[in-house]
Formats: structure tokens, sequence, C-alpha cells
């Protein structure tokens, strides 16, 4: 019997290649990475994955925007997990890379806001990103 190439008229494909974009790189700015580590394990599982997620250039169904910064240029992953409430936040502000601006659990003060000297460390590390994107860029980097 003669392989199966066709139904009727149609051609079968017998393979089909899909070519992936190369995942944009992810650089961690001053204890984001070491903070993102002192969570529990199941959480870093999950941050780990929603940031591989944001790298192949979807957006988790867990990120959400930071309010304070306009827009969804900084976003914040949210993870509760054993009634505790763990947070990184990211910027895809810029073209190509991933910024893991701050990570750290929150700590019941009031609300849901999150607290102002985590605001600022946050303002203060997006501008280290954006000079290391600079950097990067005046040395030849990829920059697309």
């Amino acid at each position: 019997m003669a392989p199966l190439d066709k139904y009727g008229d149609i051609p079968i494909l017998k393979e089909v290649t899909i070519k992936r974009p190369e995942p944009k790189p992810c650089v961690f700015i001053g204890s984001s990475r070491k903070d993102l580590k002192r969570f529990p394990a199941k959480v870093q599982n999950r941050m780990g994955h929603a940031l591989h997620q944001v790298q192949e250039g979807e957006e988790p169904i867990a990120a959400k925007a930071l309010k304070g910064f306009g827009g969804r240029a900084i976003l914040e992953l949210v993870d509760d997990f054993d009634s505790n409430t763990y947070r990184a936040v990211y910027t895809v502000r810029f073209a190509g890379m991933v910024y893991v601006l701050h990570a750290f659990q929150k700590k019941a003060k009031k609300g849901i806001a999150t607290p102002q000297q985590d605001i600022e460390l946050i303002k203060s590390r997006l501008r280290d990103a954006e000079e290391h994107y600079r950097a990067r860029a005046d040395k030849g980097g990829r920059k697309p």
C-alpha cells in the first residue's frame, strides 16, 4: 500500500517546522534574583515559569500593571501561597529585554497597595535598568 500523502486532491504535509523567536534575555537588577530565590520552591517555580513566558513574548495570567507607573510598562507577578503574598516586578519597556526590578513578600500593612519604600526601590532599579540597556546598546549589544 502506498503512503498516505494525499486526501483526495488535498496534499498532506508530513512535517511542519515552527520557528520560534529567540527568548528575550532576562536581567535581574539589584538583589532581585537573590530575593526571588528566598521564596518557597513552589512560588519560585511559578514565578520562573511566568518570567519564561515573558521572555517568549507572552503575558502571563498572573501579570498585572503596577499602579503609579502609567500603563503596562511595569508589571508585577502576584502569587499567593500558604497565606502569604509574593510579588516580582518586571519591565518590558526596553526592546528585546526583560528586566526583573524587585521581588518581595508582601507584608500586610494596609490593604493591597505596594508600600512606598518598595515603589521607591522599583523606581531606582528602573533607572538602573535603563542605564544597563543604554550601555548595552552603546556597546553594540542586541537592540531590535
